[in-house]
């Protein structure tokens, strides 16, 4: 993944405001992100990052680390709460869905004996009844001993609710990926341009033959507990695999950019004002909208969804939630 052209001997920093923070962070763990102009996204990957283009946002506070499942139970003890996973489904909402997966639940990975078909990702994923967020591969299982670990199985619209009730947003996809870049312009990665440098992994990602062997090189199979790895450039932990991460963007097939015009320069962009439904991956019926997810995950693998830097981003239905969709969250001053 190190890309040998011009901008890796001297890695670009991001320009920023002279603005200073204003005052202590709003929350406990949150940092401060300046702002500035930085490029979003990128010409050298998958066509949906591009073009790579300037956006300027302004300054913001970002949580040091993903929701855990321990916060997200304080919020659920507190409102009373019910995850749009645990909820009960209505056939007409689902049009082609099977009896099977019109009950309670959400999609887990499973991780098979052997090599499988990539085109099919219903080779590594499955619908399972009551996966939840604190049932996270089904109803025998727990967070118990993950209360450090990023919740999942979040929807957009647990991630929303749970920031209104903290009194914070979800960021922007710009925001976001300001955020991560931490500092370093047109890098491929949070921390620069060599995925491994010194051999060193800095990221909960997947390695080996994705989807059935994980050699586990960087220590964890599955989510790991938040802080695990090092911060980047802002103090942002996990900005890079573990969990994918909402914003508040509705996907759109490619940035669009602002054409090479200095003049033109987008301020605190918000992608387009509504998406139409899609396709969805295991019927042919067309789902609700989506939104842009940022970060990558623990599945994220050489050989498949090369999605571990802060360009990258991917299209999630906003009803549906899986065992690798996390979120962090934002107070704009």
């Amino acid at each position: 993944m190190h890309r040998n052209d011009s901008r890796d001997a001297a890695p670009d920093v991001e320009s920023t405001d002279t603005a200073a923070r204003p005052g202590r962070a709003p929350f406990p763990d949150m940092v401060w992100i300046p702002g500035g102009t930085y490029w979003m996204g990128s010409d050298h990957h998958y066509p949906e990052e591009a073009p790579a283009h300037q956006v300027t946002v302004s300054g913001f506070w970002m949580d040091r680390f993903t929701v855990t499942n321990e916060q997200f139970a304080r919020f659920v003890e507190a409102t009373g709460y019910v995850t749009v996973a645990q909820r009960p489904l209505n056939p007409a909402d689902y049009p082609g869905a099977t009896p099977e997966t019109l009950v309670p639940g959400s999609l887990v990975f499973q991780k098979p004996q052997g090599p499988v078909d990539l085109g099919n990702v219903a080779n590594w994923w499955g619908y399972v009844p009551d996966a939840c967020w604190k049932h996270p591969e089904g109803r025998r299982s727990s967070v118990k001993h993950r209360r450090d670990h990023p919740v999942v199985h979040i929807a957009f619209e647990d991630a929303a609710s749970y920031a209104a009730w903290a009194g914070k947003d979800l960021p922007t996809e710009a925001e976001w990926e300001r955020a991560a870049r931490g500092g370093l312009d047109r890098n491929e990665f949070c921390w620069g341009n060599d995925f491994t440098p010194n051999g060193e992994h800095l990221a909960n990602t997947w390695q080996g033959y994705f989807p059935w062997q994980n050699l586990r090189e960087d220590g964890h199979e599955g989510t790991c507990p938040v802080g695990a790895f090092p911060p980047n450039g802002y103090g942002l932990h996990e900005m890079t695999g573990n969990v994918w991460e909402w914003t508040t963007d509705w996907y759109q097939a490619r940035h669009q950019g602002n054409k090479g015009k200095a003049c033109c320069i987008p301020v605190n962009p918000r992608g387009p004002a509504t998406e139409h439904g899609s396709q969805d991956l295991f019927t042919s019926a067309i789902t609700i909208p989506r939104r842009v997810l940022k970060g990558g995950s623990h599945l994220c693998a050489p050989n498949y969804c090369r999605r571990y830097r802060p360009a990258a981003r991917s299209p999630q239905a906003v009803d549906s939630g899986a065992s690798h969709i996390g979120f962090r969250c934002i107070v704009r001053p």
